[in-house]
Parts: structure tokens; C-alpha cells; sequence
């Protein structure tokens, strides 16, 4: 059966993204030091196209948040800063021409859009009828593969509030941003029915997992 997941990294005061957000800055200001435990590995090392790089924790973590994903789902503002109508459409991403994902990406959008084919095995194809179409639309692309969201905030928020999240990774680092977009924000208090079913850490990050109960 497929579940619906998301991977995130926050700070340890909540947020996973800075203030002031922007197309120059699009984690916002002091988002960037929320990743820096990614930068290291040798799998982002790998996606960018270089040699070496840590193995161990922090590695595995990074290298499992795509393991056994056939589609994604996402909101408009991570897949770009652009507000309202798509204009001449010439924005295609903060990820140059190969994205991360390898796979079907359904961007949450109030404006149509033709789908976005990019190298790699990723599309991005644009919904505007909902979280719900977009999961029966991404379940569908995932066949017996699980459905992910890798955000942003309000993305997360949206499913968590409908009941149809099923499991949550979240990599929380020790840093303290003190504004931003904050994770767990209205909610009408916090997610409920879910269990911690393991806590690892290394140096740099404490990797959360967390079940759905029956």
C-alpha cells in the first residue's frame, strides 16, 4: 500500500526555512546553515557531480530519503519564488536541468501550467484542484512505490491537517534561526497519532522517525 512520507530539516527552534525568503535567498536569511550536514556526504557529493565525501550516519540518512519514491509532492513556493500568473513560464526550478527527484513532482499551484519535463526521469506537472487530486494523481505515478513531500511548510501543514501523512522524517539541527517558516505551525495544536520509532544522531544533526499509529 502506498504511504505518504516527508523528509524535512528544521532547526531545533522549529523552522525549516529563514525569514525573508527570496529567489537570491530562497531558504531565507540563515536557512543555508539547516542543510551544512548535507554538504559534507559522499552522496550529495554524488548528485553534484563529485568525488569522495563522508560515509556513515548523516550518509545513510541522505542517501534513504529517496529510496522507495515513485512520486513527490510539493507546494508552488518551493518549486519557485514566483507569486500569481506563470508569466512566459521561464522559471523551471531552483535545480538547474536535473533535478533530485527521478520521478513524477506535483507542484500545489492556483494557476495551470503544460507539465515540465526535465533530465533525469523528473517531471513536474501542475495541480490546481487540491491536495487530494494531487495525491490520487501522485499515488497513481507511484504505482507500489510511496508518495513523498519534501515541502515547503504549508505543503506539510495542509496533509497533516487532512490525516494523510503516514510517516515523517525530520533531521534537526542545532541551529536556532528565531523567525522563519516554522514546521508544526496551524495546526490547531500539533500532529497527533504518531510515534517516535527511532532517534539517531551524529555531531551535526539528530534524525527523527515517526510512525502514524493504527
Amino acid at each position: 500500500m502506498t504511504k505518504v512520507r516527508f523528509t524535512i530539516t528544521m532547526s531545533v527552534d522549529g523552522y525549516i526555512a529563514g525569514p525573508e525568503q527570496s529567489a537570491e535567498d530562497p531558504l531565507g536569511k540563515g536557512g543555508l546553515a539547516l542543510h551544512e550536514w548535507v554538504f559534507p556526504t559522499r552522496s550529495f557529493r554524488e548528485m553534484t557531480g563529485e568525488d569522495g565525501g563522508d560515509t556513515g550516519l548523516d550518509d545513510e540518512r541522505l542517501r534513504a530519503w529517496n529510496a522507495g519514491i515513485g512520486a513527490h509532492i510539493m507546494g508552488r513556493n518551493m518549486f519557485g519564488p514566483i507569486r500569481g500568473d506563470w508569466g512566459d513560464e521561464s522559471w523551471r526550478g531552483w535545480w538547474g536541468d536535473e533535478p533530485p527527484y527521478h520521478a513524477p513532482v506535483f507542484v500545489l499551484t492556483h494557476h495551470a501550467r503544460e507539465p515540465l519535463e526535465m533530465e533525469g526521469g523528473t517531471t513536474f506537472h501542475f495541480v490546481t484542484d487540491g491536495i487530494e487530486a494531487a495525491l490520487e494523481r501522485a499515488a497513481d505515478a507511484a504505482g507500489d512505490k510511496d508518495v513523498a513531500i519534501p515541502g515547503g511548510a504549508s505543503t506539510a501543514q495542509q496533509y497533516l491537517r487532512a490525516g494523510l501523512v503516514d510517516e515523517m522524517d525530520l533531521h534537526v539541527v542545532p541551529v536556532i534561526l528565531g523567525g522563519g517558516e516554522r514546521l508544526f505551525a496551524n495546526l490547531d495544536g500539533r500532529p497527533s497519532g504518531f510515534e517516535c520509532v527511532e532517534l539517531v544522531s551524529s555531531p551535526a544533526v539528530a534524525h527523527f522517525r515517526y510512525v502514524k499509529g493504527g
